[in-house]
């Protein structure tokens, strides 16, 4: 009976031991950097899209930069509401750019990013 305490409190030291480093792990990256986005498309939707655009295309850009220097990608739809800023600011070279980002980047977007670019190019013409 006596080599079973020496054992035990070697089981219990293991496991604090494995508790303690589990505790220690590293907290996962995030797949995309948020930054200021969400609360930039929540201040366009609030204002019923009234906001300033060229305001909200410096946050953005800016935000886009810090993103990507922390090494995060960029959040679904971060570059096609970038796109849609640049086209009420009426730079449209700026915004098909940001809209055929998108659509590379999230070729699941592919249908909607043509819809727009089709609709932007429209608006030019025009």
């Amino acid at each position: 009976m006596s080599g079973a305490a020496p054992i035990a409190r070697l089981l219990a030291a293991t496991g604090i031991a494995l508790l303690a480093t589990g505790c220690a792990a590293p907290k996962p990256q995030a797949l995309y950097g948020w930054e200021s986005y969400q609360p930039q498309v929540y201040e366009y939707l609030k204002t019923s899209g009234e906001a300033d655009p060229q305001a909200q295309i410096a946050e953005l850009e800016q935000s886009g930069e810090r993103i990507q220097a922390g090494g995060a990608a960029l959040p679904p739809g971060y570059r096609a509401h970038l796109g849609m800023l640049y086209a009420k600011a009426g730079q449209t070279d700026k915004s098909a750019e940001q809209l055929t980002a998108e659509k590379t980047q999230f070729p699941e977007s592919t249908t909607f990013m043509d819809f727009l670019l089709q609709t932007l190019s429209g608006k030019a013409r025009q």
